[in-house]
């Protein structure tokens, strides 16, 4: 199955404020387009995301949230196997954050949920439709005016059903602004390095990483002339590496315009179970 390469382009529009996930956004909305050069293959995702923190007491929060993405994935290749069923994908996650402040600089954060996603080929939702997360931060900041050069370290572990580990994975984030032009981020899933042309314009170099999983609710043989192979697909998984440029535009204080253009360096576009 030939892989889908070269130049996806990315179109980000979103409104935030900085909250204790690595996400700092609470409301987005987002359109990504990968198109593939020498075919007609493409994909495409719409995201929208929306979170409101709930003050406990001072300095601690309770944030629900609620995600939706629709997948529209077109594959025109021949294949031994009918595609038809492999082209929508829509995926439903409500979460539950809490956080608070431990000290000065240190901001610990937890957060769990359930995702459903899937083809939803039968019309209702289905047990294997689910995946469960769980993750746990631990952030230092000095962002204030009294730090002439602001800093950021994320710690945590994340633990998803979809991973394929029986173990939470570690998240390590590093973001330092050095002077008035110039920050880096190192880490994952996104590393970038900007620079500020003044408080509204900034241009970034990233590397980061993107994709998507969901169920496949009527297993598929991946080689029906095979006789010899019985192998069943039961689910649709696409791992990007991404490269590429970007602009942003600073509307307001917090809502913002991005841009983004690039090339994969690696995918991984299915995952046959």
């Amino acid at each position: 199955m030939e892989k889908i390469r070269k130049f996806p382009f990315v179109l980000f529009l979103l409104l935030g404020i900085s909250s204790f996930s690595q996400s700092p956004d609470l409301a987005r909305l987002e359109f990504t387009y990968f198109p593939q050069s020498s075919s007609d293959n493409s994909f495409r995702r719409f995201r929208a995301q929306l979170a409101y923190p709930i003050e406990l007491k001072k300095g601690s929060y309770l944030v629900p949230g609620l995600e939706y993405r629709y997948v529209n994935f077109e594959y025109e290749d021949p294949e031994n196997f009918q595609t038809n069923d492999l082209d929508h994908f829509q995926s439903y996650t409500p979460t539950l954050g809490y956080t608070f402040e431990m000290n000065e600089f240190w901001r610990y954060g937890m957060e769990g949920g359930v995702k459903v996603a899937s083809n939803f080929s039968t019309g209702k939702i289905i047990n294997n439709d689910l995946i469960y997360t769980g993750a746990v931060y631990f952030i230092k900041l000095k962002e204030d005016d009294r730090y002439y050069e602001p800093w950021r370290l994320i710690l945590g572990l994340k633990y998803s059903t979809t991973t394929g580990f029986p173990f939470p994975l570690p998240i390590v984030n590093y973001y330092k602004r050095w002077n008035k032009n110039w920050s880096y981020m190192v880490g994952t899933p996104k590393s970038n390095l900007k620079y500020y042309f003044n408080e509204k314009h900034a241009a970034q170099a990233f590397v980061t990483l993107d994709g998507f999983f969901a169920n496949v609710q009527e297993d598929f043989e991946v080689a029906p002339n095979d006789p010899e192979n019985n192998k069943l697909a039961s689910s649709i998984s696409m791992t990007v590496l991404l490269s590429g440029v970007g602009y942003e535009y600073s509307i307001t204080d917090h809502f913002k315009f991005y841009l983004y253009a690039g090339n994969t360096i690696l995918n991984d576009p299915f995952k046959r179970s």
